[in-house]
């Protein structure tokens, strides 16, 4: 392909809004929350116990209900996950993960609805919040929505 001045222009710019990102205070955010959990102790050993029992749970998931170990497994994971997101360090790095997802959201929307209206873009959650494939469009027009 031969770069004309309108590609190294879209290059400069996009290079442009990738360091405001990197540069955002949620990003600043986001970094520090990150850090604090990955330097907590209590944090890190409530990740490593939900992760062995996680491991446990794929594959009782196999078998179902029919598994020996299900209902001890199952109640096991769940204790793990409400301990692990009660946490205070690991609940605030969750918050402040979500916002930057939308930050992000936000930015790929706005480029996307610069080009055209009619460009789907993918969000974190669309499956949830439009109740349509995760595609984003939430219209149901894009030929993947379930009946």
């Amino acid at each position: 392909m031969i770069a004309t001045m309108e590609i190294v222009d879209i290059l400069d710019k996009s290079e442009a809004i990738g360091q405001m990102v990197l540069q955002s205070d949620i990003k600043l955010a986001y970094d520090k929350a990150k850090h604090t959990v990955e330097t907590d102790e209590t944090a890190q050993q409530l990740i490593s116990r939900f992760n062995k029992i996680k491991e446990l749970y794929d594959d009782v998931e196999r078998f179902g209900r029919y598994h020996p170990d299900y209902s001890k497994i199952m109640k096991e994971i769940r204790e793990a996950k409400r301990d692990m997101d009660m946490h205070e360090s690991i609940a605030n790095y969750k918050q402040v993960e979500t916002q930057f997802q939308q930050f992000l959201d936000e930015i790929s929307e706005i480029i996307a609805f610069s080009v055209s209206q009619n460009i789907k873009v993918p969000k974190d959650g669309a499956l949830l919040k439009d109740g349509g494939c995760g595609c984003g469009s939430g219209s149901g027009g894009c030929g993947c929505r379930a009946s």
